[in-house]
This record gives structure tokens, C-alpha cells and sequence, in this order.
């Protein structure tokens, strides 16, 4: 565990160098609030993984945001913001629309297929490989999935790059840049995004990269990266809307 000095040298050089070795450090220094933040809320009816998913990703935007000479103590600064948005993720959950029987039913079928197809080998299967199991289509599978049922996981599946979520599968037609008409503008409000942020930008739309090589190339999750890319772009839809 690191010193407050500590950690503060390590803010100062992060927000220098952008270096996500250095982000890295201190999201593992700091992920013991994240933990205890995600065992506060579980048992409401979400599971503790996926709450300790969200609260990581509030602690790596917190990380990426802190400024030390502010003068604030960083477990300060981003238990609120944790807290935000795992309250923010309960009430978007406890918004969904109840699912039809099919769905509900295709949804367990899902899961039980997940966990024997793991069983039998070691790997979670493709989307294609759990409807070819089931006997479903592949959009079927995926209206299952995409529908965030408790039991059709807001947890990972296998696509072709990797593990990820439906957010990986089924890209959201929203998620382009093309619609921005002031090409200049986008450019001006891209530079005032995150290190991160603007890394993201660069390796999805301009190097074309997927979201599971984004996810090794930044050292985070490829959901994260999923995540990241709605925020962006609503980020930089609110400013052009100005």
C-alpha cells in the first residue's frame, strides 16, 4: 500500500505521461475501496461481481481524473464517485422492462448451456456455438442477451476476439463518429478528453482496432472499452450541442 506522498508522485507523473503502467499501479493500489464499496451494496438482488465490475470502472475513471494539487485525498475524491455509479447501475437495472416468457425462458437456457459447454470444454462458447446448442438463431441468442435478465448474464460470453459482452457482439449504430458534421470542432473536443479517452478514439476509429486488441494494448477489460465508447460519444454529442 502505497503512502498518500506516494500515490500523489504517482498522479503528478500519471497526468504528465498518460503512461497506463503508471494508471495501473494506482488502480490496484486503490482497488481495496472498490471491494468494499461493491460488498456494500450486494445482496440487493445484483451480484457482487458484477457490482465490483461497475465500481472498478468508477475507480479507473476517478484514477484518470484526479488531479493531486487540488488538494483533495484521492479515497475522498472517488468513494462518491464509485458510490454514484453503483447506484446509477441499480437504478438502470431496476428500470428494465419485464421480459417476455421467451426471452425469460431462452435466457436460463442460456445459462445453463454457458456453464455445461464450460464444463465440457474448458472454454465459454461463441454466440453461434450456443445457438447451434440450443437450437435457436444467433439473433434469438442475442435478444436474450442483450435483454440483461439476471439470468442472461450481464457477465461474459466468448465472441471472436475474446471474452466480452453483448456490447462486443452487436455494435450500437449510435457508437460513429460519421454523424458529426464540424470535423474541426470533433477535433478540438477530442483533445479535451481523457488520456485514455483520446487513445480509445485513435485505436477504435481511426486504427480500426476491435475492442478485445483496444483492451490489451490499454491493459483494461473489453467491456471497458464497450463502456467507454458510448461515454465518449455522448460526451462529445453534449459538448457540439452547445
Amino acid at each position: 500500500m502505497m503512502t498518500n506522498e506516494q500515490a500523489n508522485e504517482l498522479f503528478r507523473e500519471y497526468r504528465k505521461t498518460g503512461d497506463i503502467k503508471l494508471r495501473n499501479k494506482l488502480v490496484e493500489n486503490y482497488m481495496y475501496i472498490a471491494e468494499i464499496l461493491a460488498k456494500k451494496f450486494a445482496g440487493r438482488g445484483v451480484e457482487y461481481d458484477d457490482l465490483l465490475q461497475v465500481a472498478s470502472e468508477a475507480l479507473i475513471l476517478g484514477v484518470e481524473k484526479f488531479d493531486p494539487e487540488l488538494g483533495n485525498q484521492f479515497t475522498t475524491y472517488v468513494t462518491p464517485t464509485i458510490t454514484g455509479m453503483i447506484k446509477n447501475y441499480f437504478r438502470d437495472y431496476s428500470r428494465s422492462v419485464r421480459l417476455p416468457r421467451r426471452i425469460y425462458s431462452l435466457g436460463a437456457k442460456i445459462k445453463s448451456g454457458t456453464n455445461d459447454y464450460y464444463k465440457e470444454h474448458g472454454v465459454k462458447p461463441t454466440v453461434k456455438q450456443l445457438a447451434e446448442k440450443l437450437g435457436e438463431s444467433e439473433e434469438a441468442v442475442m435478444e436474450a442477451m442483450e435483454s440483461r435478465h439476471p439470468l442472461s448474464l450481464d457477465g461474459t460470453v466468448q465472441n471472436e476476439d475474446g471474452d466480452g459482452l453483448l456490447y462486443d457482439v452487436i455494435p450500437d449504430p449510435d457508437d460513429s463518429f460519421e454523424k458529426f458534421d464540424d470535423a474541426q470542432s470533433l477535433q478540438d473536443e477530442i483533445k479535451k478528453l481523457s488520456p485514455t479517452e483520446q487513445k480509445v478514439v485513435s485505436l477504435r476509429f481511426i486504427h480500426g482496432k476491435s475492442q478485445a486488441e483496444v483492451g490489451k494494448i490499454l491493459g483494461v477489460s473489453q467491456m471497458f472499452v464497450s463502456r467507454a465508447e458510448r461515454k465518449i460519444v455522448d460526451k462529445l454529442k453534449e459538448a457540439l450541442s452547445q
